[in-house]
């Protein structure tokens, strides 16, 4: 099968599986849009949900962490992973918005990956879902389906983020990283279907016999 035929399988697969993709990551406006992206490295949208329902009721703005400080942010986001690390971020990264930008979240890749913590997936999140920016963020997980279905050779996460804006339309991108990301959770997980068992890796790779070792970002 070739390369454009598992993309063709690809997009018919996701767009009837998931028709609409709301962004997991809940969020009041586009600042806590990039904090929570920020707060979910290495932490599930779940947890970081769950932790931020009870700070962006009255928390929503940069000068809000500014006046909190770097001590009271650690407490209100304690149950997230490094918080001590993410508080700092956070903290440093309001203050510049503040100081910089008046307050408002910069509108390209540029500025907002020389925000404190902002790096490029960061940034590519915000882009696309906070802007509606074309753009086509790669973590771990798309990083890891793109490799199952023979859509990268899995070097690294800029490989395949280039090798994805490659091998579909633009139109697609926003739309599709979320779809790869709803998909991986459900039918291509990590430790259950190893390239062998769901719907996509089994149509394009029937004759599949062993597990797939995919290359970490």
């Amino acid at each position: 099968m070739s390369e454009e035929q598992r993309v063709k399988i690809i997009l018919k697969t996701l767009n009837k599986i998931y028709p609409k993709t709301p962004i997991p990551l809940k969020h009041r406006n586009i600042f806590t849009l990039l904090i929570s992206v920020l707060l979910s490295a290495q932490c599930t949208d779940v947890n970081v949900n769950n932790v931020t329902k009870n700070i962006y009721p009255k928390y929503n703005k940069p000068e809000h962490f500014v006046k909190l400080g770097k001590k009271k942010i650690e407490k209100l986001i304690k149950r997230i992973g490094i918080f001590r690390i993410k508080a700092k971020s956070v903290y440093n990264l309001s203050r510049t918005l503040v100081e910089k930008y008046n307050g408002k979240v910069p509108k390209t890749f540029e500025q907002l990956e020389e925000l404190p913590g902002v790096g490029h997936k960061t940034a590519s999140v915000v882009m696309s879902q906070g802007f509606g920016y074309p753009a086509f963020p790669v973590d771990t997980h798309i990083h890891r389906l793109a490799q199952r279905w023979g859509l990268t050779n899995g070097k690294n996460v800029v490989q395949t983020e280039e090798d994805l804006k490659r091998l579909f339309p633009k139109k697609y991108w926003n739309k599709l990283h979320l779809q790869i990301i709803y998909y991986g959770r459900e039918y291509c997980k990590a430790r259950k279907c190893y390239g062998l068992s769901c719907k996509i890796c089994t149509t394009c790779y029937p004759a599949r016999k062993k597990p797939l070792i995919t290359k970490k970002a």
